[in-house]
């Protein structure tokens, strides 16, 4: 069995850098996957980033306001899911960075 991670709108609109109303209009037309809890819409993660990856300016402002702007400072201290020391120093720049620079 998994865990379902699903978010309020208010949490999504922060973690993807935009307008609950936004989150709200994707709710409406059907593009996210929710249910309500207590009179409240709680919208599926996975739901979420798969909205978010086909909505290009979504896209772009989660890169800017939301996930993307912590993703290099993020700390993970749990050692059992930190990344290892040596793998990091031998892998390329960050994917993002790359796709970037390939595309100018």
């Amino acid at each position: 069995m998994h865990g379902i991670i699903r978010l309020s709108v208010s949490e999504a609109a922060k973690m993807f850098g935009v307008n609950a109303r936004t989150i709200r209009r994707a709710i409406s037309s059907g593009e996210v996957s929710y249910v309500v809890v207590q009179g409240r819409y709680k919208i599926g993660f996975e739901s979420l980033i798969k909205w978010s990856q086909r909505k290009s300016t979504i896209k772009n402002k989660s890169e800017k306001y939301g996930l993307g702007q912590f993703v290099e400072k993020w700390k993970i201290k749990n050692k059992h899911f930190s990344p290892n020391p040596q793998a990091l120093a031998a892998r390329p720049p960050m994917a993002i960075g790359v796709a970037e620079s390939q595309n100018k």
